[in-house]
């Protein structure tokens, strides 16, 4: 049995109608860039996320530079992220010649150890950059008091988790200072290319971003200050706004076929779900385990990847492709071993010593991500797991 990591096809063939149409009317519009559908679209992101701005931008890392720059920051200001990411999380931030520097993560939810965050924090702090990873988000109390404490802006990277939710279903990205979104075309919701959003409830900031977006300029061709091209296309923007409303429902596919994984792993005598960096059985699965089970709080997880952490991670890897099913690793590095960070690293000044990330690293090697897409069968989920099984068993 073939079983991807992901189809794009079956979501393109069930909604193909609609989504040649919406192409069709952009070619016959022959209005490309922002314009009529982005600002539908930005529109029915407000709707949605209860949030007062939403800006149509190029891509999610594009996003995420663009609320950096709105956000006031410099070279030299130093950014706190998660070390356990995708890099576009601190790409960033070294863009803008700013320091990022990282946190460990939290052993359950793979997101950033909010312990790990005061401790980081310098009279040169900025900005703090949670990332809700995997599609749930991060504990954001803590992280605003200590923002509100140390008078830091919180840039969320929703990158992975539009619509999830947080205790009193707050959506993500709208409970900091500044959202942000990708749809890539992987993601929950995704268009035919590149595309992202910024979503902000404060005005000036919402204006800014708007500014920024153009070159930074208001009226055209006069300009305050200094932006780039951040615009969105309108065809990626007509994708989405065919799409977004089927989200909630590919959300609790999604949800579903992560629930019938636990529940097979677990019968199977497989599932080990402990909160620990480490193993507490080397035979068996640690599976993920939504903050809720963790808080004892209500969130909203949407399962952008079902990742399971075992101690043969690249052996099961490789049985796992030899029987036809997809899978993939994120992320197989963490930013404090990549090279490119390793000046930041053997800087004593930034404190960031290789050995201050034990639960990034266990993550790092030891997590797969498995197929989850809402299009799965029940008799697919099956076989990944009997497939597992019997990696286990030996």
């Amino acid at each position: 049995m073939k079983v991807p990591l992901l189809d794009l096809k079956a979501q393109y063939k069930k909604h193909k109608q609609e989504l040649d149409q919406a192409l069709i009317e952009v070619a016959e519009s022959q209005y490309f860039i922002l314009g009529p559908k982005v600002k539908k679209l930005e529109e029915e992101i407000c709707e949605k996320l209860n949030v007062k701005h939403a800006i149509g931008v190029s891509s999610g890392t594009d996003a995420l530079l663009i609320a950096l720059m709105a956000a006031g920051i410099k070279p030299g200001d130093e950014v706190i992220v998660p070390t356990y990411s995708f890099f576009a999380t601190a790409g960033v931030v070294s863009r803008l010649a700013a320091v990022p520097i990282f946190t460990d993560v939290d052993p359950v939810t793979y997101n950033i150890d909010v312990n790990d965050i005061e401790k980081r924090i310098t009279p040169k702090t900025k900005a703090i950059i949670p990332v809700h990873l995997y599609g749930q988000t991060a504990d954001m109390d803590p992280i605003l008091e200590i923002a509100r404490k140390h008078n830091l802006c919180v840039i969320e990277d929703g990158a992975q988790a539009i619509t999830a939710q947080y205790k009193d279903g707050k959506c993500a990205g709208t409970i900091g200072h500044i959202g942000c979104f990708s749809f890539f075309p992987s993601k929950n919701l995704g268009c035919f290319g590149d595309g992202g959003m910024v979503v902000t409830n404060d005005d000036e900031l919402g204006e800014r971003l708007r500014i920024m977006r153009v070159h930074g300029g208001k009226p055209k061709y006069y300009h305050k200050t200094i932006g780039g091209n951040f615009r969105l296309d309108a065809i990626q923007a007509a994708v989405l706004s065919v799409k977004l409303p089927y989200i909630d429902s590919w959300s609790e596919g999604r949800r579903k076929n992560a629930a019938l994984y636990n529940k097979l792993f677990m019968e199977a005598g497989l599932a080990n779900i402990t909160g620990k960096a480490e193993f507490d059985d080397k035979n068996k699965v640690q599976l993920p385990m939504a903050m809720y089970e963790k808080l004892g709080i209500k969130n909203y997880h949407i399962y952008n990847q079902y990742v399971i952490r075992v101690e043969k991670r690249d052996e099961l890897m490789a049985h796992l492709k030899e029987n036809d099913i997809g899978c993939e690793i994120y992320y197989p590095v963490s930013f404090h071993k990549q090279e490119c960070f390793q000046e930041l690293i053997n800087d004593p000044a930034n404190d960031m010593a290789m050995d201050q990330y034990p639960v990034s690293d266990f993550c790092a090697d030891h997590s797969i991500a498995l197929p989850v897409y809402p299009e799965l069968s029940e008799e697919q989920i099956e076989f990944v797991v009997a497939t597992i099984k019997k990696f286990i068993a030996g």
